[in-house]
């Protein structure tokens, strides 16, 4: 594998994180980037911190949304990210999901549109461009970011959509400098997303190649087979729950899904996820997931890498952190993470 990242979520100390991090630069990780999903952990200073303690690593966000921050402030956080760590800055971005959105009092009509004009806007922006832009959801008068003292170059700062639905995969293909595609997906979905990828290129006369695609994947890995499976489920049941366009998209039984949704509650607690996570079938780990022993898991990222991922952006579904970052690095090595000398993500 070429290129490879890390994906963290909250589920490990942040200071921890930045242990992670090093390590994963030392191993000859591309990038690490930063969810921001629930109500837990916002993805903007931990992107800062990683930035600031490493120097080679590129750092992304998967993703934040384009809903909440208004755009000159989503602007101006990416500049200043990029002030930090010239051109090792990625803007993943997402249109959100409901209800989550739905319950901060956001309406995510017409995203689609919205989409749109926030990447067209924070594009120009980005180029150190005075923007005035009059859309549907964005309203801006003669604009422009006002560096005044250090960089006033157009900046390096590549925005990918974080895309599942077939019309916003076939819009990141249109106007973002890539996709990044979703996790707890089956293979088939890759295929049909380079399809929509391409049709996407195709309208502004580029082509697939010219169309990053790193991919978000479950990935648990660990010497004992069956723990590593067992650690994924405990991971699926909350997304199949919790995140209808993830469990539409891995094509799971609605049935399924119902069961979970009756034992897990909002936010889920340790022992409903428990409880819920023997109804995840193994037959379900194995197609949307990296799961298994060291070698197992490798050869299921590849399978993705096969099917038109760029860049396996593995998302450690538990266990040793530090045991999935060898097994993946390009400099496998034995030696303790910085500063710890074994971190594990509970």
């Amino acid at each position: 594998m070429d290129r490879v990242a890390l994906y963290l979520q909250d589920s490990h100390d942040l200071r921890d994180g930045l242990d992670c991090v090093r390590y994963a630069e030392s191993q000859g990780f591309e990038a690490v980037w930063q969810a921001e999903s629930r109500l837990v952990r916002d993805a903007i200073v931990p992107m800062a911190a990683y930035a600031a303690v490493t120097e080679r690593i590129k750092v992304g966000s998967a993703v934040i949304n384009n809903w909440s921050r208004n755009i000159g402030l989503l602007s101006s956080t990416f500049l200043t990210l990029d002030d930090l760590a010239p051109n090792r800055i990625i803007c993943g971005i997402g249109a959100w999901w409901d209800p989550l959105a739905r319950q901060v009092g956001i309406d995510r009509k017409k995203p689609l549109t919205a989409m749109r004009e926030t990447v067209t806007v924070m594009k120009k922006l980005l180029n150190m461009e005075r923007v005035t832009f009059q859309g549907e959801f964005i309203h801006v008068n003669d604009i422009e970011l006002d560096v005044v003292y250090g960089r006033h170059e157009p900046r390096n700062v590549p925005i990918m959509i974080g895309a599942t639905g077939d019309q916003m995969m076939e819009l990141a293909g249109e106007i973002a400098d890539g996709a990044i595609l979703n996790y707890c997906v089956p293979l088939e979905y890759n295929d049909r997303a380079l399809e929509l990828l391409e049709n996407g290129a195709r309208k502004t006369g580029r082509k697939l190649d010219q169309i990053d695609r790193p991919q978000l994947i479950v990935c648990s890995v660990n010497e004992d087979h069956d723990k590593a499976i067992d650690e994924s489920k405990m991971l699926l049941c909350q997304y199949l729950a919790q995140q209808p366009h993830i469990a539409k998209a891995s094509n799971v039984s609605m049935d399924i899904v119902a069961e979970i949704q009756s034992i897990l509650g909002w936010p889920a607690t340790k022992e409903q996820i428990n409880k819920a996570k023997h109804l995840v079938p193994d037959d379900l780990v194995y197609s949307i997931t990296a799961s298994g022993t060291p070698d197992e898991a490798k050869s299921c990222v590849q399978e993705y890498i096969n099917h038109g991922a760029t860049c396996p952006i593995l998302y450690p579904a538990g266990g040793s952190l530090k045991l999935l970052i060898d097994t993946f690095g390009k400099q496998a090595i034995s030696s303790p993470l910085p500063g710890k000398s074994n971190i594990q993500l509970q």
